[in-house]
C-alpha cells in the first residue's frame, strides 16, 4: 500500500501517487457540452495522482453514445476549462481521452449534419442505447474513404489542440473496447485495400499516424494511449492469436520511438504472459494497468513489474475519495449500476465520503 500511494517520477510524467483515474462512460454531458455537474464528479476524486476522463469525442461523427461529451466546439473547450481547474485545484493531473466510435453509434446520437461512419461498411451486431428511439439496432457505417481518413485524423490533432486549450496536462488515445482505432486494427473489420488496409502493420498506420501527429502537435510527453489486446468488445470476433500478439508488440516498439509518455493497457486473462513480457521489452515509458485491480491486490500487482502505476475504474466510481480509504484501510462504497449513464447526480456526485475525523 505505501508503494501505491507513493508519488510517481518518470521522464516525461510526474504524479502524487501511483493511481489512475480510468476513463469511464457517464452519459452527464447534456447537449455534448461538459457542464458544473461533471466538474464536481472530477473534482471529488482528485486523489487520483491521474484523472482520464471518460471518452470525448473529437468529432461530431464521433459521439456515438448518448450525452457523451465532445471537445470540437468552442462552446465544449470553455465547459472542459471548468472540469481543469476543478481537478488541478485538488492537485491532480488530467488527460483527456479522445474516443472517436466509429460504427458503434446510432444516428439518433448524433447531431445534425453528423455521420455514423465506420473503417468499412461493415455493421456490428447487436444494439445501443438512444434517448429519443430506445434501444436500436447498429446501422450499417459509411466507409471513410481515405482522403476522409485523413480528415479523421486532422479532427483528433484539433481536438488534441483544443485539449490543451482548455487545460489538460494530456491526451490519451482510445486505441481500445471496439473503437474507431481498434477497428482499424482488426481484420475483421477492416477490409480496406489503401494504405490503411491490409497486413496489420499496415492496419496499426492509423493508430500510429494519429499519435504522430497529435505527439508533433502539442509534444510527445503530452500523449499516451488504451488498448486491450486479444479483446471482442464492439463485435470484433477473435483473429490468430499471433497476427494479435505481432500486432501490439510492433505498436510497443514504434510508440517508444515516437516517445510517447504512456500505454494504457485494459488487463484481460486472454493476454497471454509473452504479450505482456514483449510489450514491457519494447516500450520503455510508463505502462499503466487497468481492470480488476483492487486496494487489496494493488502491491502485488505492482510487485510483478510489467505495471508502473494502475488505474481504478469502478472503485473510484462509487468512492470519491478512494485514496483516503485506502490510506485507512477503510471499505468501499458499492457501485449502484442502476445510474451507471442516468443523466442527473443521482448515482455520479452523491456517494458517500467518510466523515472527516
Amino acid at each position: 500500500m505505501n508503494t501505491i500511494l507513493a508519488p510517481y517520477t518518470q521522464k516525461t510524467l510526474q504524479l502524487k501517487n501511483h493511481l489512475v483515474m480510468a476513463p469511464m462512460t457517464r452519459s452527464r454531458a447534456i447537449g455534448n457540452i461538459p457542464n458544473d455537474l461533471m466538474a464536481e464528479y472530477y473534482h471529488q476524486r482528485s486523489g487520483a495522482g491521474l484523472i482520464v476522463t471518460e471518452g470525448i469525442s473529437p468529432s461530431p461523427n464521433g459521439l456515438g453514445y448518448a450525452r457523451i461529451p465532445g471537445i470540437f466546439s468552442g462552446e465544449q473547450v470553455e465547459g472542459w476549462k471548468k472540469v481543469t481547474g476543478a481537478v488541478h485545484a485538488g492537485n491532480s493531473k488530467i488527460f483527456v481521452q479522445l474516443m472517436h466510435t466509429g460504427r458503434i453509434a446510432h444516428q439518433a446520437n448524433l447531431p445534425a449534419g453528423a455521420t455514423v461512419v465506420g473503417v468499412s461498411a461493415i455493421k456490428a451486431a447487436g444494439q445501443m442505447h438512444t434517448d429519443s428511439m430506445g434501444m436500436q439496432d447498429y446501422p450499417i457505417p459509411v466507409a471513410l474513404t481515405t482522403e476522409a481518413v485523413k480528415a479523421t485524423i486532422a479532427e483528433y490533432v484539433q481536438a488534441a489542440k483544443n485539449a490543451v486549450e482548455a487545460g489538460f496536462d494530456g491526451v490519451e488515445v482510445h486505441g481500445a473496447n471496439g473503437y474507431l482505432v481498434e477497428q482499424f486494427l482488426n481484420p475483421n473489420i477492416n477490409n480496406r485495400t489503401d494504405q490503411y488496409g491490409g497486413d496489420y502493420k499496415a492496419r496499426a498506420s492509423f493508430a500510429l499516424e494519429v499519435v504522430q501527429q497529435i505527439a508533433d502537435a502539442i509534444g510527445k510527453e503530452k500523449v499516451g494511449i488504451r488498448f486491450s489486446p486479444f479483446s471482442t468488445l464492439g463485435d470484433l470476433q477473435e483473429y490468430d492469436a499471433d497476427e494479435v500478439h505481432n500486432t501490439y508488440v510492433y505498436l510497443a516498439q514504434e510508440l517508444n520511438k515516437i516517445g510517447i509518455t504512456y500505454i494504457h493497457i485494459g488487463f484481460s486473462p486472454k493476454i497471454p504472459q509473452k504479450t505482456f513480457d514483449a510489450i514491457r521489452t519494447a516500450f520503455t515509458e510508463t505502462i499503466i494497468l487497468c481492470n480488476g485491480n483492487t486496494p487489496a491486490t494493488a502491491a502485488d500487482t505492482l510487485a510483478k513489474g510489467f505495471a508502473d502505476v494502475l488505474a481504478f475504474g469502478r472503485p473510484f466510481l462509487a468512492n470519491p475519495d478512494l485514496v483516503t480509504r485506502m490510506e485507512q484501510n477503510a471499505p468501499l462504497n458499492e457501485v449502484d449500476f442502476t445510474t451507471l449513464y442516468t443523466p442527473d447526480a443521482h448515482g455520479y456526485t452523491d456517494y458517500p465520503v467518510m466523515a472527516v475525523a
